[in-house]
């Protein structure tokens, strides 16, 4: 058996290296008091959504295990339950200097962590394949990823849109002194 080229050994490399910084700027995100940035929610309630109805049609063409679109939508719902309890653990602030949130650091950690390991076993799992004549594995037919990767949209969506009509309220003048620390 011939030595691999460099190439094929540095893509999975540059590619792991990617996602681990993509998921270390995640978590230091998702640790501490944050600005409110005003566009960072829309692209998240733009992109998760555009990324389901990609994963619905792209499956469309595939026979899809019986358990692929249950997963994907079980683990939306899953994920909006996590995201309505994760503002509810959010401490907002409206300060002369901007305004501020404290979001949950463990819910968001504890699904960047599985999204994160989800996607190590599913990469080896097809650099393992690589040498063999199994084709790789799917990514988007995995009942498991789907149901992975449904909750962690569900939440980044759902505390985006609280996120965004927290900020309308505030902008509205609809918030007291007192409601601005209670996470509601």
């Amino acid at each position: 058996m011939a030595a691999p080229t460099l190439p094929s050994v540095l893509i999975p490399i540059a590619v792991a290296l990617l996602i681990a910084w993509r998921f270390y700027s995640r978590v230091r995100r998702t640790i501490g008091r944050q600005r409110f940035s005003a566009v960072r929610p829309w692209i998240t309630v733009t992109l998760f959504p555009l990324l389901i109805v990609l994963l619905l049609l792209g499956n469309r063409a595939h026979t899809l295990p019986t358990l692929a679109l249950p997963a994907l939508l079980g683990g939306a719902v899953l994920g909006v339950a996590l995201g309505v309890y994760g503002l509810r653990l959010t401490r907002f602030e409206q300060t002369p200097e901007g305004l501020f949130y404290t979001p949950s650091a463990h819910l968001g950690i504890i699904l960047s962590v599985i999204l994160l390991l989800r996607i190590g076993y599913r990469m080896a799992q097809g650099y393992l394949a690589f040498g063999s004549s199994a084709p790789p594995p799917g990514n988007a037919q995995s009942p498991l990823t789907l149901l992975i990767f449904g909750a962690f949209a569900g939440y980044y969506v759902t505390y985006a849109i609280g996120l965004l009509l927290w900020h309308r309220r505030v902008r509205e003048g609809g918030l007291t002194s007192a409601d601005n620390t209670t996470g509601s």
